[in-house]
């Protein structure tokens, strides 16, 4: 008797359940409704750290419940769970198996790690998670669904207001940025360019990336001075306070800093139709002629078919701030026309990145 093939590694359907006609199955449906089951398992797991308690070695169930603070409940349902989704390893079977991370939740969710990018994922636990659960009330309203509905105030007033978790929400961009930005880096030509202002800059990270693989290259990070005060600190820890500056400034009401090329990363999706535009214009104003005006973005694909995660990220927008929207690379073309913009291109990043380049 021939083996049964194994049925998928990660499904909420079995093979039995799959209708013979017409070879149609509603695994997909089951696995992407009950997405949150995974989801809300992988983020408990970086809040409670507990792919940093693995970051020393392997442990027994009992040794990183112990390490995590969890009730003996969560050993070894909440472990196995892990392992089944391909975020541990284990070596063994039994009480006297060892888990331990995986190579990627060993680079990207090891605290102590440089590649981390778990501070995304902590603000998606404590921020974004609940808000979604409002995402239909966003969509009947256009209406934002987060902080401002307790408070009345706005996203950014509320992280302002309270600098953890500004903090917070600054490690979160780093971490899911960092890769983008270090593709841009590489990917875009700096050899007619000697300096560039990132507008919305945060931690500096782009600047710093950006001042690492071209050292002819002298970088702005532009934003509030609560943020460029964390910056300086990032900066001055790299050891590029030579080559990259902090500038105070409100870009929605300066004008921005004059520098050859000028960078938004995921800043210009943060916005309505109305600042986006104003944006653009603020930019083509600063730059000089042959200047680029670059956004960093999950921008769409332009027949809106196939970026599923820049789409999400748009209803995210909704979520955090009702009108403002992610947007396609003849979106982005549109506006920089209009400003006066000679030409545009897009640059593949990798993954659902992209570099929008406007030039002047």
């Amino acid at each position: 008797m021939a083996a049964l093939a194994k049925p998928p590694r990660y499904s909420f359907v079995t093979p039995t359940q799959e209708p013979a006609m017409n070879d149609l199955s509603p695994a997909r449906l089951m696995e992407v409704g009950m997405g949150f089951w995974p989801a809300k398992t992988l983020l408990s797991a970086v809040e409670l750290e507990l792919f940093t308690h693995l970051g020393a070695g392997p442990m027994t169930g009992a040794q990183l419940q112990a390490a995590a603070g969890l009730h003996a409940r969560a050993n070894p349902d909440f472990f196995d769970a892990l392992l089944a989704l391909g975020f541990l390893e284990r070596d063994g079977n039994g009480p006297a198996a060892r888990y331990r991370n995986t190579p990627e939740t060993a680079a990207f969710l090891d605290r102590n790690r440089a590649g981390y990018i778990g501070g995304f994922l902590e603000m998606a636990n404590a921020r974004l998670y609940p808000f979604w659960g409002d995402l239909t009330e966003a969509l009947r309203t256009g209406k934002p669904q987060n902080e401002i509905k307790r408070t009345g105030a706005s996203m950014f007033a509320e992280l302002y207001r309270d600098p953890a978790r500004l903090e917070q929400f600054m490690r979160a961009m780093s971490g899911i940025s960092a890769g983008n930005f270090r593709a841009f880096a590489e990917a875009f030509d700096f050899s007619r360019y000697t300096t560039l202002c990132d507008v919305g800059g945060a931690t500096g990270q782009l600047s710093m990336f950006v001042a690492r693989r071209h050292p002819h290259m002298r970088c702005i990070s532009a934003d509030l001075p609560e943020v460029t005060a964390i910056a300086a600190r990032e900066i001055a820890a790299a050891g590029l306070s030579d080559r990259v500056t902090v500038q105070s400034i409100d870009f929605l009401r300066d004008p921005l800093p004059r520098a050859d090329v000028i960078t938004m990363g995921m800043i210009l999706h943060d916005w309505n139709l109305e600042t986006k535009r104003h944006l653009v214009r603020a930019a083509f104003e600063a730059l000089p002629p042959g200047g680029a005006f670059v956004v960093v973005e999950n921008l769409i694909d332009d027949a809106r078919r196939e970026n599923a995660f820049g789409l999400l990220m748009s209803l995210n927008m909704l979520i955090e701030f009702g009108d403002a929207f992610d947007f396609t690379g003849s979106d982005f073309a549109g506006w920089c026309r209009e400003a006066g913009f000679s030409r545009t291109e897009v640059i593949g990043l990798g993954g659902p990145a992209s570099a929008g380049v406007a030039y002047k």
